[in-house]
């Protein structure tokens, strides 16, 4: 529409300024002594706009002439910028396809071309962002050469550079080189060195993915449990894990910090420090009370970190097979080695309906074996420790059940059976 209404208008100027020219007697009269000259007015109007028209193209064409200094000055800037961005990129090229020799080179050409440009007077807008960078690029391929002079000579100037950017580029900037020395330290197995830089970004910084994941490598690296164990949940609640992941990772860390405990005061206060959800774990809670009872700790205690986990599994003989594997059969055995208690009984009925509910259950006859074989009820000790021998796999239970049947035969003075026991424990491995 707009180019139909300008196509109209040109017509009509067109239109008006032929009428114009075609009706107009008018004329102009130059008098050059003693000479008269006499034009027609379409003549002197279109005579004045050639010469306005001319002077206009001279001027310009003496203004380009006077520019091309500037111009070439600024092409040759443009080269030497472009040529330190290319150098740049082939900084990149190089080090992710593994010449890390050639890598180095490239990024120190580019701070050599940006130094070069500033010694003519020019000064780039986004200096500070390409000095940074270039910095950590030889600084990277550096720590891949394990060249840790030129690292820490990069890595220096990267920071001073930083701190010359604008507010915003500055923060931007200076966060990258702090995550990326503490990655490289983590790789030189400086894992306190990684957790110090970690400390030092702001607390918003520190939030982020990236940073969470260095602090909990760094934490593992250094062993300290209790921290990698917080990241880890901080990480599986912003799902940088998949579910099946998260639980495992973080079971694992619990277990590491079971396992760093040396008193019974210490793993008493780790148990307070997890949260409900971990207390249900069955490898968690299983390792606690293993743990707990190593330390000198109470049965009692025992049995109540486990009694949690164990109730919903008695009740359903699917999730106890799902749940249950050899260490938590052994915390609950040994958890309930006092006979004398007064919850004693009471664990025997309920181990007991458990296994009349799961008959051909191995863990559960290796229970309620034990449990009779405790409480001197010889004759159902025996039958369950005999049945669940032939289905057991792991060896520690089955030397445990063997050396059981064995005391057990003794007690029966029959000398055959108790050798064959002791001998079939004794080649259990």
């Amino acid at each position: 529409m707009r180019a139909a209404l300008w196509l109209i208008s040109l017509f009509a100027l067109a239109a008006a300024g032929a009428w114009l020219a075609g009706h107009n007697q008018g004329t102009v009269t130059l008098f050059l002594s003693p000479l008269r000259v006499d034009v027609s007015l379409n003549l002197a109007v279109l005579a004045f706009l050639l010469v306005v028209l001319l002077v206009v193209l001279a001027q310009k064409a003496l203004a380009a002439l006077l520019s091309l200094p500037k111009q070439a000055q600024r092409w040759r800037v443009q080269q030497k910028e472009r040529a330190a961005h290319a150098d740049l990129l082939d900084a990149m090229g190089h080090f992710m396809a593994g010449r890390f020799l050639r890598a180095r080179k490239a990024a120190e050409s580019v701070l050599d071309k940006e130094e070069h440009l500033r010694e003519v007077g020019v000064e780039l807008d986004h200096a500070v962002s390409l000095r940074s960078v270039a910095h950590i690029m030889a600084a990277e391929a550096s720590h891949a050469l394990q060249d840790r002079d030129r690292r820490q000579h990069h890595l220096a100037q990267a920071v001073l550079h930083a701190q010359q950017g604008q507010s915003a580029q500055r923060q931007t900037l200076t966060e990258g080189v702090q995550l990326r020395a503490a990655r490289w330290l983590l790789d030189d197995r400086d894992a306190q060195g990684s957790l110090d830089r970690l400390k030092e970004l702001p607390p918003a910084s520190g939030r982020r993915m990236v940073a969470m994941r260095l602090q909990l490598k760094a934490a593992r690296l250094a062993g300290q449990p209790a921290q990698a164990l917080e990241t880890a949940v901080l990480l599986a609640k912003h799902r940088a894990f998949s579910p099946s992941v998260a639980q495992s990772l973080v079971s694992r860390l619990i277990l590491e910090w079971v396992a760093s405990t040396h008193d019974a005061e210490g793993m008493q206060h780790v148990w307070k420090k997890l949260t409900p959800a971990q207390k249900l774990m069955p490898e968690v809670a299983a390792e606690a009370a293993l743990r707990w009872l190593q330390l000198g700790g109470e049965p009692f205690q025992a049995r109540q970190w486990l009694q949690a986990v164990i109730m919903p599994l008695l009740d359903t003989p699917t999730a106890w097979r799902d749940a249950v594997d050899m260490r938590f059969v052994q915390a609950l055995e040994a958890s309930l080695a006092d006979t004398q208690s007064q919850d004693a009984l009471d664990w025997l009925s309920r181990i007991e309906r458990a296994q009349q509910a799961l008959p051909r259950d191995p863990y559960l006859q290796f229970l309620a074996g034990m449990l009779c074989w405790r409480h001197k009820l010889w004759g159902k000790a025996q039958g369950l420790l005999s049945q669940s021998i032939k289905s057991l796999v792991e060896p520690t239970l089955r030397r445990q059940a063997w050396c059981a049947l064995a005391e057990l035969a003794e007690q029966r003075q029959d000398a055959e059976a108790a050798k064959n026991a002791w001998k079939q424990a004794a080649q259990t491995i």
